[in-house]
């Protein structure tokens, strides 16, 4: 064996056991219940909620409706656009800024 190789191979348990212990201390995020939450999984599709929680303090109705449109637009997130109304009122009642509740 030459000498890359059994680097590779002494680093690879450590490098198991790193990933393991990070997708341990991960939670599942729970939304909050409210009208419209069906339709705010359809996010789940691409990216974990977590993103929904970690953008709340800063988003308003502007926001949520850009962000969601940019999802859609941009990255092409399977969401048909009568559901962007829903999601983005679901968004700003549960996750807004408060100034918007």
């Amino acid at each position: 064996m030459n000498t890359l190789t059994q680097m590779v191979a002494a680093a690879l348990p450590l490098v198991l056991v790193l990933v393991d212990a990070a997708a341990a201390q991960e939670s599942k995020v729970m939304l909050k219940e409210g009208a419209g939450r069906e339709k705010v999984m359809q996010c789940a599709v691409c990216h974990s909620l977590d993103y929904i929680q970690m953008n709340s303090p800063f988003l308003n109705k502007a926001g949520w409706n850009a962000s969601v449109t940019k999802m859609i637009d941009v990255y092409g997130a399977p969401i048909p656009k009568e559901d962007v109304e829903v999601i983005v009122n679901y968004l700003v009642q549960n996750y807004g800024k408060s100034t918007d509740k």
